[in-house]
């Protein structure tokens, strides 16, 4: 998949931005919460105990800036479960992202000024062309003839993900008895992983799932 050195957070910080509208948004920022949650449990950074996002130690890190605030951020924080760490102060992961793909060319910081008076910043695709490429692959791992055991383990994450937030993969690929089984196969896929990743791609599935169902159907992939 395109952008491959990408963290899974960025990547679908990436796949979701509307270079039409605003992308600053909950469902937003609950994706890529949900994405940097599923990278740090692949890792084995993030394990389940018995629905608790628990780290594995104190000591670990991924050396992304974005990755390991976050796991500083589960390790001083009361326990909690996954579906609440996808919502959870979501918008910290979702701006660190922010400035992480700016430093890293993909995005561009514009300065502008509200009402000729106020200052403000207005964050552009400064790569379409990465971002399209991304949506398009996404929708290919789901409506595609490749074999979900041979898709990454990171890949079948970003589409499954996508999938459940209705961001960058169509609903009718992801609607109707194929395109569900479909998704069950790449999650099978994602939770092949670590120890106790079906627990935790079941309950961030559902929780930016949820988030997807509240949005209005036209601003969906």
């Amino acid at each position: 998949m395109p952008n491959g050195s990408l963290s899974l957070p960025a990547r679908l910080c990436l796949l979701a931005w509307d270079p039409a509208g605003s992308t600053d948004t909950a469902r937003v920022q609950h994706l890529v919460r949900a994405g940097a949650l599923t990278e740090l449990a692949q890792r084995g950074l993030l394990t389940d105990d018995e629905g608790i996002a628990t780290p594995a130690d104190l000591d670990s890190g991924t050396g992304d800036a974005v990755l390991d605030g976050l796991l500083e951020l589960v390790r001083e924080s009361l326990p909690h479960r996954w579906r609440t760490w996808v919502r959870l102060h979501a918008r910290v992961t979702f701006d660190a992202v922010r400035e992480q793909l700016v430093a890293e060319g993909h995005l561009r910081a514009e300065k502008r000024r509200v009402l000729g008076v106020f200052p403000s910043v207005e964050y552009v695709l400064a790569r379409e062309a990465a971002a399209r490429a991304l949506r398009e692959e996404a929708r290919r791992v789901v409506e595609g003839p490749q074999p979900a055991g041979e898709v990454s383990e990171r890949d079948a994450a970003l589409a499954v993900l996508a999938a459940a937030a209705g961001l960058g993969v169509s609903g009718d690929s992801v609607s109707g008895v194929r395109g569900r089984e479909r998704i069950t196969e790449l999650t099978r896929r994602c939770v092949s992983a670590a120890p106790g990743m079906r627990t935790i791609v079941g309950e961030v599935w559902d929780a930016v799932s949820d988030e997807g169902a509240r949005a209005p159907a036209s601003a969906r992939g």
